[in-house]
């Protein structure tokens, strides 16, 4: 935001409403917008210009009534401009707060996708080249997209571990903002959740890695304690979810448009937020990645799948993400994807293993236009599917 600011703008104040004690409390007493421009010019010595300074609230959920006050800038002031930031630990769960519903843009802030981790280490011409869909040129750089992808299995994509890696190169620096980025979830469970939920927002949030090694990984209430039933930690996953911690993908019932009308809500898989959170959280040390393909083989392919929908999310706007699974459960494919008016199954394989007998039964049942299989695979067309290697799988499915 700062960056954006001194780009755009003649001047930019930045207001962080969780270290500033004075201005926390600046729209408790009304909403009046002179007087809280007034206060802000007071604090940071700066002199306000209407369209040439841009307003930073940060961490705006510790300013009680701060989401409503954008409200009023817009409708009574809408000369000034401001961009606004805050945990969506707080804001989703802010309290005794009016949101200002088609008065603010909002925009969701996801990790570096493999693409955005590319880029951020130099690498940009080898995202170009994936651009290019020259597949033969590809084959060429395999070792080097295969490098990219274990360091990314590892270094994940939050910011600060992304910075520290393009810095430093040191993976185990990057492991310990890892963790600590963890030990932080796990205090703001504390902090902002009903307290008689926060030991079951912890079961749950603990549970995922040995959730996602199973063979089968539909979520299982029964890893998490015996006799644990759906409804005891239902307001549980629905605040993890609602806090961008975790993503739930639904089993679609049957692969046709839109696939939101075939939704089972009884069956689903969950991931985290980041496949280098999940790999800190399983302990995944630095000689497993360093290793042949053992990284991908790791928790049986749950760092694969947890990677695959990682970039589904991130790199395709508003894509609808489920999974699909017999009745008799005997095929399972790993995500069914609404995409360009079709219905695409992916198979996730995490080392160069192809046997795909499901897909196979799966394209033998329901004859879809494109079956996508990804692996480490180089790029092929077969008769009745196309594998994509992991590290084009995104641009693929963008390019279709």
């Amino acid at each position: 935001m700062k960056a954006f600011g001194k780009e755009a703008y003649k001047q930019c104040v930045y207001i962080n409403f969780e270290s500033n004690s004075r201005l926390k409390g600046i729209f408790e007493t009304d909403f009046n917008i002179q007087r809280i421009l007034l206060a802000i010019q007071i604090e940071t010595n700066i002199t306000i210009e209407a369209h040439h300074t841009l307003l930073i609230f940060d961490e705006i959920q510790e300013a009680p009534r701060g989401l409503t006050a954008l409200k009023y800038f817009y409708e009574n002031a809408p000369e000034y401009h401001i961009v606004s930031a805050g945990s969506l630990l707080g804001v989703a769960m802010a309290k005794h707060t009016s949101f200002p519903v088609g008065k603010v843009d909002f925009l969701n802030l996801y990790p570096l996708s493999f693409n955005e981790f590319m880029q951020a280490l130099g690498k940009g011409r080898f995202l170009d080249l994936l651009n290019t869909g020259d597949w033969e040129m590809v084959k060429q750089f395999k070792n080097e997209y295969i490098e990219l992808i274990k360091q990314y299995y590892y270094v994940g994509g939050m910011p600060e571990a992304v910075q520290s890696f393009m810095e430093k190169q040191d993976f185990a620096k990057v492991r310990e903002i890892q963790k600590k980025i963890l030990m932080a979830y796990e205090q703001d469970f504390s902090k902002h959740a009903p307290h008689e939920i926060v030991p079951r927002i912890r079961m749950l949030w603990n549970s995922i890695p040995a959730q996602l090694a199973k063979e089968n990984k539909k979520f299982i209430y029964g890893i998490l304690k015996q006799g644990a039933r759906a409804k005891d930690y239902e307001l549980a996953l629905s605040w993890l979810i609602d806090c961008g911690l975790l993503h739930k993908v639904n089993r679609a019932t049957k692969p046709a448009l839109p696939l939101k009308a075939y939704e089972d809500f009884s069956a689903f898989k969950l991931f985290l937020v980041d496949v280098g959170l999940l790999a800190a959280m399983g302990n995944l040390d630095i000689k497993t990645l360093l290793g042949e393909l053992g990284v991908f083989e790791e928790f049986k392919g749950a760092l694969t799948e947890q990677y695959v929908l990682q970039q589904l999310i991130t790199s395709i706007p508003a894509i609808d993400v489920y999974y699909w699974s017999a009745e008799n459960a005997r095929a399972e494919i790993d995500f069914l994807v609404q995409l360009k008016g079709l219905i695409i199954p992916i198979e996730v394989k995490a080392e160069e293993n192809l046997q795909s007998k499901s897909l196979r039964a799966f394209y033998q049942k329901y004859e879809p236009q494109i079956s996508v299989r990804t692996s480490m695979s180089d790029f092929r067309k077969e008769e009745w599917l196309v594998n994509v290697p992991l590290y084009a799988v995104s641009k693929f499915l963008l390019n279709l």
